[in-house]
């Protein structure tokens, strides 16, 4: 892989464009990613905030969802930001019917666990190889996650709930990191993009 990764973003719902800015800002090739074909040409993809239920049947519509399993469980760099940590979860608590998820990071998720659209904040959240003192994590809806298995490790934790997880090449906030223009969790998957490569 040349310096500069390729990073798509499932733009099948959800906070695409915000994304797209982040990751071309720390210096990755950003792409919307909506069908296999497309998929295949990436090098990493983030999973971005939106509705999961919603996310998870449009990307069986658009025949997303096996090869979305299939380059994850191959190892391929993903991160999933609120509602792409409940797809990355091998197990939701209280899944809407119909709703599947992704796997890849062995952990039990419970969506929209702090709470309604109105119940929405703003904190400050120290995460495990980020410098340069706390990300502002944006929570709107968002999940945590109840535990993680062996292979997890929590690289974040807000009000005694962990909100950030990683797994190899599998990474996990709950919140969104995309709506403050602090852009270095972006900047740290695009370096677990290059080490992939």
């Amino acid at each position: 892989m040349h310096d500069t990764p390729v990073i798509g973003v499932l733009a099948l719902q959800g906070d695409v464009r915000e994304h797209l800015i982040a990751l071309a800002s720390a210096d990755a090739l950003a792409r919307p990613v909506r069908r296999p074909e497309e998929l295949a040409e990436v090098d990493g993809l983030v999973l971005p905030g939106g509705e999961s239920t919603t996310m998870s049947k449009l990307a069986a519509l658009f025949g997303m969802l096996d090869p979305l399993r299939e380059r994850i469980a191959a190892g391929m760099p993903v991160y999933g930001t609120c509602a792409g940590m409940i797809l990355l979860a091998d197990k939701i608590l209280d899944p809407r019917s119909g709703q599947e998820t992704l796997g890849g990071i062995d952990m039990i998720v419970r969506r929209n666990a702090f709470g309604r659209q109105n119940e929405s904040f703003e904190a400050a959240v120290e995460v495990a190889g980020i410098d340069g003192g706390p990300v502002e994590g944006v929570f709107i809806r968002a999940p945590w996650v109840e535990s993680v298995g062996a292979g997890a490790k929590v690289i974040a934790e807000h009000g005694g709930h962990i909100v950030a997880v990683r797994q190899n090449n599998a990474l996990a906030t709950s919140f969104h990191p995309e709506l403050t223009g602090d852009h270095r969790l972006h900047a740290y998957f695009t370096e677990m993009v290059r080490a992939a490569g």
